[in-house]
C-alpha cells in the first residue's frame, strides 16, 4: 500500500487541531502537514453540538486564539458564531485546503529504524489506506464522538415520549407547548433550560445532586467601549490578560477558602432567585472546583426559574413511566420529551490505537509530560486543556511548545523527541484530580501524571507558560536523539493527501518574514 510522508500530522480539525495548524505555519514554516478529520465538517466540538442555547461556558478573550482577537461584541458566545470563527481562522490562513475530511485515525506504529510514524486511516466508505509521518499531534480533544453518557434508567423502554441526549439532537425537533424533563445539573443542562424555556410549556430540570452555578455577564461592556478609542488587537490583549488573572486567582482563592467563596457563589445565587427559593437546588456537597462550575449569561437560568417558566426537581429516578418519571420520593414528573444531559463519555486522542515497532502501547501506563506528551513515546503531542479555565489557554501552549521542540531538534540535526523519566522519586497520580462523574469513570483508561515537574499537571497557565512557552527544551527529561541521515520529501499518491495538502503553506504576506527564535506570539 502506498503511502505519503509528512512532517506533522494534525488529527482533528476542531478548535484545536485549526490552531495547532495556524502556530505550525507561522512559526515552522518550512513543515509539511495535514489535518485529519473524522467528521465531514471542521469545528468538532462546535459542529458537533446543535442543541437549542448551545454556547461557550468560558469568555471567548480566553477561548479564543491568542492571534485571532474574538470582535463580537458577546463574550460569552453561542456555537453559530465559535463555528464561524474556526472556519474563519482556516480560511484566512489557508488550513482549510489541508484538512483532509471523513477519514478516521485508526493506529499508529512508530518505527525506530524510520524514525517515522506509520499512520492507518479508514474513509466513509470502509476503505483503509496509510500514510507516514514524523510527528504525530493529537488535538481530538477529550470525548467520544460516537456517543454521549447515559445511564440505564429503570423501565425507560416503558415510555411514550421522545428521549433525547443532547450529543445528537434531532435537528426539526418541534418543543413548542410542550412539557420537557432535563435529566442532569451540569453545563448542558443549564443551558438548555432557558432556551427550551422560551417556547415550551414547562421546563424541569431533574438533577441528582446540584452543582454550583454561577451568572457571568454576556457581553464585556469594559471591551466593547475601549474597541471605540483603541486597536482591535489591543483591546483583546488586554482583556484576555484580565480575564486569565481573574480565572486563576478566583481558582486559587477557591482552593484556599473554600467555605469563604462557597458562601459568595451561594449568596449570587439567591440574588438572582430570590428569598422564597429553596436554596437546597445551589447547594452542593462538594468543595467549589472539586467539579467544575456552571456559568450561565446574565443569570438567565434564575430568570427562568423566578418567572415559573422553569423548575428544579432535586431527587433519584425511581423508574420511567409511560408518561414520565417516576421519583424515589414517589412524585411523578410527566414529559412529552425527556433529555438526557448525563454526561459525555471521555476518550483519549479520538480511540485510536499506537504502537511502536508492532508493540501495543497502554496508554494508562504511560506519564504524561508537561501536559503535552508521554513517557517513552517518541515524536507524539496532545493537546488537553484546562479543566479550571479556557481550553484554548493551554492548547495555544501545547501547540506553541510542540513547535518549538521541532525548531530544537532541526537545530540539533535530529528527528526523534523522547520524554524520559529518570526520577525514580516521582510518584504516579491520576491524570485529573476532578470529582467529576464522567471524569472518574474514564480515569483507569487515561495516563497518569507524576508528583512533580515536568511530569505534573498543574492546571495552571501561568506556570504553563513559563514551562512551555520560555524553559529550556533540554530539561533533562526530553531525548533528542536519531541524527538526519536522509532527507524525506513529501510523496504524493492516490490514497493520500493532494500536493497542496502535503506542501508547507505559503504564510500570509505580511508574516513570511520569520520572526525570531524567541518571538512567539504572546497571549
Amino acid at each position: 500500500m502506498e503511502t505519503n510522508d509528512l512532517d506533522v500530522l494534525i488529527i482533528g480539525a476542531g478548535l484545536s487541531g485549526i490552531g495547532a495548524a495556524r502556530h505550525l505555519q507561522q512559526n515552522c514554516p518550512d513543515k509539511s502537514y495535514a489535518i485529519i478529520e473524522a467528521r465531514a465538517a471542521m469545528g468538532g466540538t462546535w459542529d458537533l453540538f446543535r442543541y437549542p442555547g448551545i454556547r461557550s461556558d468560558s469568555d471567548m478573550y480566553t477561548l479564543g486564539y491568542n492571534f485571532k482577537p474574538w470582535t463580537l461584541p458577546r463574550a460569552i458566545a453561542d456555537g453559530p458564531s465559535i463555528r464561524d470563527y474556526i472556519r474563519t481562522t482556516a480560511i484566512e490562513n489557508g488550513i482549510d485546503r489541508h484538512i483532509r475530511y471523513q477519514t478516521q485515525l485508526v493506529h499508529a506504529d512508530w518505527s525506530e529504524s524510520r524514525k517515522m510514524w506509520t499512520v492507518t486511516l479508514r474513509d466513509a466508505q470502509g476503505q483503509t489506506s496509510q500514510m507516514r509521518c514524523n510527528f504525530l499531534f493529537m488535538c481530538t480533544g477529550y470525548y467520544d464522538y460516537a456517543a454521549g453518557y447515559t445511564p440505564e434508567f429503570p423501565g425507560v423502554q416503558n415510555y411514550q415520549g421522545q428521549l433525547i441526549h443532547p450529543q445528537y439532537w434531532p435537528e426539526q425537533l418541534d418543543y413548542r407547548g410542550k412539557n420537557i424533563v432535563i435529566i442532569g445539573s451540569g453545563a448542558t443542562a443549564v443551558t438548555l433550560v432557558p432556551a427550551l424555556a422560551e417556547q415550551a410549556a414547562h421546563v424541569t430540570m431533574l438533577q441528582r445532586s446540584p452543582t454550583y452555578v454561577v451568572s457571568v455577564p454576556r457581553e464585556d461592556h469594559l471591551s466593547n467601549t475601549l474597541r471605540k478609542v483603541l486597536p482591535e488587537k489591543l483591546v483583546y490583549r488586554l482583556a484576555r490578560t484580565r480575564n486569565v488573572g481573574l480565572q486563576q486567582a478566583f481558582y486559587k482563592l477557591s482552593r484556599a477558602q473554600p467555605t469563604l467563596v462557597r458562601r459568595l457563589l451561594l449568596a449570587q445565587v439567591r440574588h438572582h432567585v430570590g428569598r422564597d427559593f429553596d436554596m437546597q437546588h445551589f447547594s452542593p456537597r462538594y468543595k467549589p472546583w472539586d467539579e467544575r462550575l456552571c456559568a450561565v449569561p446574565d443569570g438567565d437560568l434564575f430568570a427562568v426559574l423566578r418567572s415559573g417558566q422553569a423548575s428544579v426537581v432535586t431527587d433519584q429516578i425511581d423508574s420511567f413511566t409511560a408518561k414520565g418519571i417516576r421519583l424515589a420520593s414517589g412524585k411523578t414528573l410527566e414529559a412529552d420529551i425527556v433529555v438526557t444531559a448525563t454526561g459525555l463519555q471521555l476518550q483519549m486522542m479520538g480511540g485510536t490505537s499506537l504502537s511502536i515497532d508492532g508493540r501495543p502501547v497502554d496508554m494508562a501506563r504511560t506519564m504524561n509530560y508537561k501536559g503535552v506528551m508521554f513517557r517513552d513515546i517518541p515524536n507524539l503531542a496532545m493537546v488537553f486543556g484546562y479543566t479550571n479555565a479556557s481550553w484554548t489557554l493551554k492548547a495555544d501552549l501545547s501547540a506553541e511548545y510542540v513547535c518549538r521542540l521541532l525548531r530544537r531538534m532541526d537545530q540539533l540535526a535530529v528527528r526523534v523527541a523522547t520524554p524520559r523519566n529518570h526520577d525514580p522519586k516521582v510518584q504516579e497520580r491520576p491524570f485529573l484530580e476532578m470529582a467529576s462523574g464522567y471524569v472518574q469513570r474514564a480515569l483507569a483508561r487515561f495516563p497518569r501524571q507524576g508528583s512533580k515537574a515536568p511530569w505534573r499537571v498543574y492546571q495552571n497557565y501561568a506556570l504553563d507558560l513559563m514551562t512551555l512557552r520560555y524553559a529550556p527544551i533540554e530539561d533533562g527529561c526530553m531525548e533528542l536523539s536519531g541524527p538526519r541521515s536522509v532527507s524525506h520529501t513529501a510523496v504524493v499518491s492516490e490514497t493520500g493527501v493532494s500536493e497542496q495538502e502535503a506542501r508547507p503553506a505559503a504564510k500570509p504576506r505580511a508574516a513570511r518574514k520569520r520572526a525570531p527564535k524567541k518571538a512567539l506570539p504572546a497571549t
